[in-house]
């Protein structure tokens, strides 16, 4: 009867006996949990500091646009047939900012006489002009300007002669028989100007930039 041996049995000779390398771990025994929470954690607030990021950035340029321009809706009759009631606009805050309004500039600005009321009308004389209106004709400096914005029946309105003192200016609406302007309560003071028409927005029938009309030449 044979017996075993609870001893291992030499190598045989020449042979020499390597130890079993342990088992690599896996991903998920290699990383401790504190590390999957970091990451996650880490996810997270890359997330909230782009939103952040965003907001800000979009407030900055809110604040911006704000600051450059201004919108407004025109109500009223008086600058027909060139502006009319629901027609939406882009001002320029920025434009007398960098220069003076000019004659044929189409402006919006606070009524001096109310100034939570918004006005539109069209500058006529700047600073040192001398204004006059007879025949439903206006003149500058003694000679007749032109005026292609306005309706060809434009009829009688009230004739007056006003010279533009210093930071003012003389504005009239284009339909000059149904607008309160410079010859009924006097010049407009610079500083009530809140700027420039710029872009019509609305309808889209209206759509493209305010056109500029000047009135460097005059007729005799």
């Amino acid at each position: 009867m044979n017996v075993m041996n609870d001893e291992a049995s030499p190598p045989p000779e020449g042979l020499s006996q390597t130890p079993a390398e342990p088992l690599a771990p896996s991903p998920a025994e290699s990383e401790p949990p504190e590390a999957e929470t970091t990451a996650t954690k880490f996810s997270m607030w890359s997330l909230v500091y782009e939103i952040l990021e965003t907001v800000v950035l979009a407030a900055i340029i809110w604040l911006a646009v704000n600051f450059a321009t201004a919108r407004f809706i025109v109500e009223g009759s008086s600058m027909e047939p060139n502006f009319h009631t629901g027609q939406m606009l882009i001002v320029s805050r920025l434009s007398y900012k960098l220069s003076t309004p000019q004659r044929g500039d189409v402006i919006v600005f606070q009524y001096p006489d109310n100034p939570v009321d918004d006005y539109i009308k069209r500058v006529i004389g700047v600073p040192g002009d001398t204004v006059e209106v007879q025949d439903s004709r206006v003149y500058i400096d003694g000679q007749l300007i032109s005026e292609p914005y306005l309706q060809p029946d434009t009829p009688e309105i009230q004739r007056g002669k006003w010279v533009v003192p210093a930071d003012s200016y003389f504005v009239m609406g284009d339909n000059r028989a149904h607008s309160s302007d410079s010859r009924s309560w006097g010049m407009l003071s610079k500083e009530f100007i809140i700027g420039k028409a710029w872009i019509s927005y609305w309808p889209p029938s209206d759509w493209g930039l305010v056109p500029h009309v000047s009135y460097n030449s005059v007729s005799p």
